[in-house]
C-alpha cells in the first residue's frame, strides 16, 4: 500500500467495487446456489470466530511483525484486539479501526456469518474513548446544573453524540439536544432548574 493510500481509501475502493458488482448482478458468490443458513446461536458463534480470524489476519498484515491476540465477547458481539504496537491499525482518531470494522461487517453480511453488527476494539481504544467522553459529559452536565446555564459542547460525530445522550439521560436536572448540521453538529446541555 503506498503512503498516499490509506486503509480508509482501500475500504472505500472495495465497497465501491462491491456496489458495482451488485448493480451489474455479478456477485462474488452466487446467492441462488448457496443454501441459506439459519442464524442459530451455534452458527453465530462459528461466524464470530470466523470474523475474529479475519480481523486477526488483517491487523497482522497491517502491523507487520506484531504479535496479535484476539478475544471475542459472544454476548456483545465484540472482538477485542491486543498487541504491543497496533497504532497504525487504530489510525488517527480511530479511523483505520472503523474502516476495518466496516469492511468486516460488510463481509459478514455478504457471507451471512452472524445476524448482527460486530464491534471492533483495538488496544481498548474504543473503551477508553467512551470513558473519556462520558467523564467530560458528566462534568459538563454538573457545571450546567451548578451554574444554571446552557453548556454547548464541541462538534462531534453521531457515535460520540449518542454516547453523551445515553450517559446524560440518567440526569433528571438536565436535558440534551443536538443542533446544527454535520460536520458541526453538537450537543447543548440545558439545565431544567435555575441555579441556587
Amino acid at each position: 500500500m503506498s503512503e498516499n493510500v490509506t486503509i480508509v481509501d482501500a475500504v472505500d475502493s472495495f465497497v465501491t467495487s462491491l456496489k458495482k458488482e451488485e448493480e451489474s448482478g455479478k456477485l462474488l458468490e452466487d446467492n441462488h446456489t448457496r443454501t441459506e443458513k439459519k442464524n442459530e446461536p451455534d452458527n453465530n458463534l462459528m461466524g464470530l470466530d470466523n470474523i475474529a480470524r479475519i480481523i486477526k489476519r488483517t491487523v497482522e498484515m497491517i502491523c507487520l511483525g506484531e504479535e496479535v491476540r484476539v478475544n471475542t465477547d459472544t454476548e456483545e458481539y465484540k472482538v477485542s484486539v491486543q498487541g504491543e504496537d497496533l497504532g497504525i491499525a487504530i489510525g488517527r482518531e480511530g479511523k483505520n479501526m472503523a474502516a476495518i470494522e466496516y469492511l468486516v461487517n460488510l463481509i459478514s453480511r455478504r457471507k451471512k456469518l452472524v445476524d448482527r453488527k460486530v464491534t471492533l476494539d483495538i488496544m481498548d481504544y474504543r473503551k477508553t474513548k467512551i470513558e473519556k467522553i462520558t467523564r467530560t459529559a458528566v462534568s459538563m452536565a454538573k457545571k450546567a446544573i451548578k451554574e444554571g446555564r446552557n453548556i454547548t459542547l464541541r462538534p462531534m460525530g453521531a457515535y460520540e453524540r449518542k454516547i453523551i445522550h445515553n450517559a446524560l439521560s440518567k440526569f433528571k436536572d438536565i436535558s440534551t439536544r443536538s443542533r446544527d448540521e454535520e460536520p458541526n453538529r453538537r450537543i447543548i446541555i440545558y439545565p431544567l432548574k435555575e441555579a441556587k
